[in-house]
């Protein structure tokens, strides 16, 4: 090797940052994330005030966290999970929205509690109260009597609660105002599929997918083929007195009737359908592109 090559060895490794010039580095950033919560405390005080003088209204605006989301998982990229990235910023969502209007989340688990447990804390941490509710019916009926709370229920309730969605019908009961995770992928730490209802939304509310409970007098084999050609699905289905009533999920710029009328057209009787609420489209991480650094 030359004595200038030798030279420019030298040089290059004493350019290198030490393990302290990479710890200082770290412990500025984190000063800086620091600063920067603390200034998002500062805009959402201000916040507060216009809302006030406005007359107030709801702080929750599903639309715009499951936006946010997606644009999160989207532009996510390093050795950092997506996991914690995508915790860390639904606690910093959910805590703000606490702070400007404070409300509590009632969780059914009459299924377990661990995972439903594992599901709460993932989206809104430990500053928001949780109270525990045995079935599906307490959460709705919590939610309606509260101010501003919200609830969550699993998709897949106990059998034994029959058709909980037809609690929701009466136009003011608490409505599905959002579907966790906002993110899916298969190896979700909090994936149980869930849906948040809230007393209805004035604004800000998600409208991708459209829930309706429909009433029907019998189950017919052709409803699910019948129903594809909407790009619709049924995700429940529990006896409802003298008929049957199913909990479906439509396309939410698909028309009004549509669902009714297609159900009609596939030997269905005496067909009724009321919305029951609606949330952001499913995101699916899985098929996007990673990049380690």
């Amino acid at each position: 090797m030359s004595e200038f090559e030798e030279r420019r060895k030298r040089q290059s490794e004493a350019e290198k940052p030490t393990l302290a010039d990479l710890r200082a580095d770290i412990d500025r950033i984190d000063a800086s994330m620091h600063e920067l919560l603390m200034e998002r405390g500062r805009v959402i005080d201000r916040l507060i005030e216009i809302k006030q003088r406005q007359g107030g209204g709801s702080a929750f605006r599903p639309a715009r966290e499951a936006a946010m989301m997606r644009a999160i998982a989207e532009r996510h990229r390093g050795r950092l999970p997506l996991d914690t990235v995508e915790s860390i910023w639904r606690v910093i969502i959910s805590t703000f929205t606490y702070i400007q209007a404070p409300y509590s989340v009632h969780v059914d688990v009459s299924r377990g509690d661990a995972a439903m447990r594992d599901s709460v804390r993932f989206h809104f941490g430990f500053t928001v109260p949780c109270v525990p509710r045995f079935g599906p019916g307490k959460v709705i009926a919590a939610v309606q009597k509260s101010t501003g709370d919200l609830g969550m229920l699993a998709l897949a309730a106990p059998l034994d609660s029959g058709a909980w969605w037809t609690k929701l019908k009466p136009r003011e009961a608490p409505k599905v105002i959002a579907r966790l995770p906002f993110v899916e992928r298969p190896d979700h730490p909090a994936g149980m599929p869930i849906f948040v209802i809230s007393k209805p939304l004035a604004e800000g509310a998600a409208r991708d997918v459209v829930l309706e409970a429909v009433t029907v007098d019998r189950w017919r084999p052709d409803f699910p083929h019948a129903l594809m050609s909407h790009e619709a699905e049924i995700i429940g289905s529990a006896a409802d007195g003298v008929g049957l009533s199913l909990l479906i999920a439509r396309p939410g710029e698909s028309v009004p009737d549509a669902i009714t009328a297609t159900l009609r057209s596939a030997g269905g009787a005496d067909v009724r359908s009321v919305e029951v609420g609606a949330h952001a489209r499913r995101f699916d991480a899985g098929s996007l592109r990673r990049i380690a650094c």
